[in-house]
């Protein structure tokens, strides 16, 4: 995957040109991760640009953005336990540290993760896993994306 919607994935998002885009939920964007290492990895992208932390948005937004993750959560979870019997858990994060937009990371985890990793943040995963090939976002994980959104759709009706 190439393109400009990177640069603005809020942007890209709105007009309908983020390919990542899974759903639209209330106050923002289920997406999934670019990286694949954990299969489930996604991403909720609020839907405001401007809005670079929760605190930025109006109370009733906030619940709304943190009801959204919490939607994308079990949608990951409910997928995940469904493709993958060795799935445990989805951890939930509010980083804020590198992108400079209010968004949450849902990440899936299993019992077939290094030991060393499994009880650790997946940000101190080795550099290398965050770039293999195979683990890039690509058709090969359209099941994956479909499986996600048909929770999301069921979590929604």
């Amino acid at each position: 995957m190439t393109g400009e919607w990177r640069k603005d994935r809020i942007g890209a998002a709105l007009k309908g040109e983020n390919p990542t885009v899974l759903r639209r939920l209330t106050a923002g964007f289920a997406v999934i991760g670019d990286v694949q290492f954990l299969p489930g990895y996604s991403v909720l992208l609020v839907d405001e640009p401007d809005v670079q932390r929760l605190t930025d948005l109006p109370r009733g937004r906030r619940l709304a953005f943190l009801s959204d993750m919490e939607q994308l959560g079990e949608a990951v979870e409910r997928a995940c336990r469904r493709l993958d019997p060795a799935f445990r858990r989805v951890n939930l994060e509010i980083l804020g540290n590198k992108d400079p937009f209010l968004h949450a990371h849902v990440w899936p985890r299993y019992a077939w993760e290094p030991a060393d990793a499994a009880g650790a943040p997946v940000w101190l995963y080795p550099p290398d896993r965050w770039n293999e090939e195979q683990s890039r976002l690509g058709p090969h994980h359209n099941a994956l994306r479909e499986a996600i959104s048909s929770e999301l759709d069921r979590l929604r009706a």
